[in-house]
């Protein structure tokens, strides 16, 4: 299908700005940092697993040490969206791989509004800020990050959020479901990676445990029919990365991943890109390629943007606009 997916109005709701920063920008941060890169410029983004590219984005994060480089890179995100044609995007940002940050939430949530702002204010996509736990982090931890944002009851953050590698940590679902519970009792939307490291238990206990009101990858649900039932029931919908889960091995190619399954399932996917820097995509791209992969028409296009907007935590007028844009493509 010969579709141009920029011009497809939709929203970006399962990405990471620690996977946002381009090679050039890497260099130039760590230039100016006088921090030497963890190998040669030109095989910078070649990852041995799901454990060397979270490293990897420590690294990344670890560059962006003022207000000033902080808001730079807030900018940059939201460049980046306007120019793969999203209306909106829910950026995952784990305060944990910020080393520059630590113990100064509100100093890095600061100056990333900082950017955000000033993007918005030269027309570019408004950005809502998921702020997420990393799953090695202990419940009082995870407690206390959600106090904080519900102290400071910043209008950028809309969500809590966890990621991590699941597979290293184990099901977390517990530990961390009080944290969740007050994240939700304080008016924060919740998604949670579940269903990529982890398989369909995970994606339980985002549910059951952690009352998420989306998931991000989900994609092994498809192990688990029963499971498959209720995202279908209950219209959960999934952040699914098409090409992050083939680049890190979920799957050996797109005609096997389990997108279209769960879509004729009736479960509600949206089609996103993860770490597109790092995975050299853009969501106008992985909507072709999925599109491509799967024979999707026009209407089904449209139908997977559908989700994704109804699915994001924009404000109520802002989904309405998308919508009413994305009915008249």
């Amino acid at each position: 299908m010969s579709t141009d997916f920029k011009s497809l109005p939709k929203a970006e709701i399962h990405i990471h700005l620690e996977g946002c920063f381009s090679t050039e920008t890497i260099v130039e941060l760590a230039r100016e940092n006088g921090t030497p890169l963890p190998r040669p410029e030109e095989r910078l983004l070649e990852f041995q697993g799901l454990a060397d590219f979270l490293r990897f984005l420590d690294f990344i994060c670890g560059l962006s040490r003022s207000k000033d480089q902080l808001a730079r890179s807030a900018y940059a995100f939201s460049r980046r969206m306007a120019d793969s044609g999203v209306g909106y995007a829910d950026v995952i940002v784990n305060p944990t791989h910020w080393s520059g940050w630590r113990g100064n939430l509100s100093g890095l949530v600061e100056g990333l509004d900082e950017g955000f702002r000033a993007a918005e204010a030269d027309g570019l996509p408004p950005v809502g800020l998921c702020v997420s736990l990393l799953r090695q982090q202990s419940c009082v931890e995870a407690v206390a990050l959600v106090e904080e944002l519900l102290r400071l009851k910043h209008p950028r953050v809309v969500a809590l959020s966890v990621d991590g590698n699941e597979a290293a940590s184990g099901r977390t679902g517990e530990k961390f479901a009080e944290a969740f519970q007050i994240a939700g009792r304080g008016g924060l939307g919740r998604t949670a990676h579940a269903g990529e490291s982890s398989g369909p238990e995970g994606v339980r206990d985002a549910i059951f445990l952690l009352g998420a009101d989306r998931i991000d990858h989900g994609v092994r649900a498809i192990e688990d029919p029963a499971l498959v039932e209720i995202l279908a029931d209950r219209q959960i919908a999934l952040g699914v990365c098409p090409s992050s889960n083939l680049v890190l091995g979920l799957y050996r190619t797109l005609g096997e991943h389990p997108i279209e399954l769960l879509r004729r399932a009736g479960v509600p996917v949206s089609v996103n890109t993860d770490d597109p820097a790092l995975l050299r995509t853009d969501l106008a791209a992985e909507y072709a390629r999925t599109a491509d992969a799967f024979a999707w028409d026009k209407e089904t296009c449209r139908g997977v943007a559908e989700t994704s907007i109804r699915a994001s935590f924009a404000p109520d007028a802002l989904k309405t606009s998308l919508l009413e844009a994305l009915a008249r493509w």
